[in-house]
């Protein structure tokens, strides 16, 4: 039996579940940062899985202009750790690697979260949905602060708003400038 065989499904897990606490993480921070209505029963979830790991790190890194900074911290040592798990089972990397690979990662997903975003609340524009549903008023309390600056720039034309277009090509931008450079330092 290849020395990989229980690896790779064990890393796949530890990754997945690590991924996914990040990415709670992710909406932790930007839903504080946009003042989300932490009685939203979706906000609310999010806190309650957050709140003891943050607890223990707010006195070290506290919020600062509305970014959580424990979140932060928790968010890249979680993702450093993960790297190492990952480098692990291919040879292994050193810490200043692995460290720019956290960054570039965590970069890379807040960006998709945003992109995501803005691509489920354009489509749920056209069906319509209940604007006091929970998930709906978190989605766009979260993509607030990458479409209002847009929507200040492009008026709609014809009724239309094109803004989540150009908000999505203005990331995809920055990923593509952002992401390669940090990833070329490994």
């Amino acid at each position: 039996m290849p020395a990989n065989y229980l690896s790779n499904p064990i890393i796949f897990l530890i990754s997945t579940v690590v991924g996914a606490y990040i990415f709670i993480l992710i909406l932790r921070v930007l839903l504080q940062y946009t003042s989300a209505d932490s009685s939203n029963p979706l906000s609310s979830l999010i806190i309650k899985a957050t709140q003891v790991p943050l607890r223990l790190l707010k006195p070290v890194f506290p919020t600062i202009r509305g970014i959580n900074l424990s979140a932060v911290a928790l968010m890249l040592l979680l993702q450093m750790l993960l790297g190492m798990v990952i480098s692990l089972g291919q040879g292994g990397l050193n810490v200043g690697s692995i460290f720019v690979w956290s960054l570039a990662e965590l970069l890379s997903t807040v960006i998709n979260v945003f992109i995501y975003s803005i691509f489920i609340t354009v489509i749920l524009s056209w069906i319509n949905p209940n604007v006091y549903n929970p998930m709906v008023s978190l989605l766009y309390k979260i993509t607030e602060p990458v479409l209002k600056p847009f929507q200040r720039l492009i008026p709609p034309i014809g009724g239309l708003d094109l803004s989540p277009i150009a908000a999505l090509l203005a990331l995809q931008v920055l990923k593509m400038l952002l992401i390669p450079p940090l990833l070329a330092l490994l």
